[in-house]
């Protein structure tokens, strides 16, 4: 029996990676300047952008868009870390495409940057040993990468591994971390547990949006939560490293933004974020990638009052 309370690490430093909303102009290109600025104010928060994630809408775009995704975030980073998701797309019933992921992954270690390795229905049929033994591949041709649990509730080829297959994934070096989006506090605490035995240096990047104070218990976090509010996530954790109390409202905030985003259809907080960017004065246009699920317009209201509660100005 795991006991939550006795796992919080007060005054931690919280390792924080935010993924990058890919935001759309009214006719239906992509804003290419808009999503420079919010790389830009993403990494001086003092968070590390990651790229061609699901905010960005990566099992959309072409080989050549995710280039040049690439090509704009080195270019605006300059040598800073930043994170691109390794993205394969194949069909129920496909084997482990080893040469696709290392074809998706050259180019994010071309630009500097660190992939994050996407489940696919080929990797997650495997049986477990094979889906260590297919990280361990990757790890072979890769210095660095993280490594993807992901809930079908985003993506019907995700899966989460059982702890055995997530020890094993523990144990490769060039492995860094692990992001888990079960959405469940539950299997996150057991993972940070193997952790904490196995191999401490090993980041539990949360992907739960909707408990986003895992951080309390020693998970870092990849979230498109925080490109509504790198500066806020910034805020948050400098708080919680400074034993200020301060956190806790800000948290409680920032969550209620979470639990209203990403309701079901969970896909479409891509459309709450751009709304939220676009009422922040950040992006011009609140649309979306044509084929991304999108909320009422009533939501508008409902994110300006949050915008409201968190202090931040509005344009509308």
């Amino acid at each position: 029996m795991i006991d939550p309370l006795s796992m919080i690490v007060p005054r931690r430093k919280i390792t924080g990676i935010s993924a990058i909303l890919l935001p759309f102009t009214s006719t239906g290109e992509i804003d290419w300047p808009a999503f420079d600025a919010h790389v830009a104010r993403t990494a001086e928060a003092g968070l590390a952008p990651a790229v061609n994630m699901d905010t960005g809408y990566v099992n959309l775009l072409d080989d050549a868009v995710k280039c040049q995704a690439l090509e704009r975030t080195a270019g605006v980073l300059n040598g800073r870390e930043f994170y691109a998701g390794a993205f394969v797309g194949d069909a129920p019933g496909s084997r482990w495409n080893r040469d696709a992921y290392l074809q998706q992954i050259e180019p994010i270690q071309r630009h500097g940057g660190i992939p994050v390795i996407f489940p696919s229905y080929g990797l997650t049929a495997q049986s477990g040993d094979d889906v260590v033994a297919a990280h361990a591949e990757i790890g072979r041709n890769c210095a660095k990468f993280v490594a993807f649990e992901l809930g079908q509730m985003f993506a019907p080829f995700g899966k989460i591994y059982d702890l055995e297959t997530y020890r094993g994934l523990m144990q490769i070096p060039q492995c860094l971390g692990a992001k888990h989006s079960s959405l469940r506090r539950d299997l996150e605490w057991q993972r940070l547990q193997l952790r904490n035995e196995v191999r401490p240096e090993f980041h539990v990047f949360t992907g739960n949006d909707l408990a986003i104070d895992m951080v309390m218990y020693g998970s870092d976090y990849l979230l498109g939560l925080s490109t509504f509010a790198p500066d806020l996530f910034a805020r948050r954790d400098a708080y919680w490293a400074a034993g200020d109390p301060a956190f806790y409202e800000l948290n409680d905030t920032l969550q209620y933004l979470g639990c209203f985003a990403f309701r079901n259809p969970v896909p479409a907080y891509k459309h709450a974020a751009a709304m939220f960017l676009k009422l922040r004065g950040w992006i011009a246009c609140d649309a979306t990638h044509p084929a991304s699920a999108c909320r009422p317009d009533s939501d508008r209201d409902v994110l300006r009052e949050i915008a409201r509660q968190l202090r931040i100005g509005g344009q509308e």
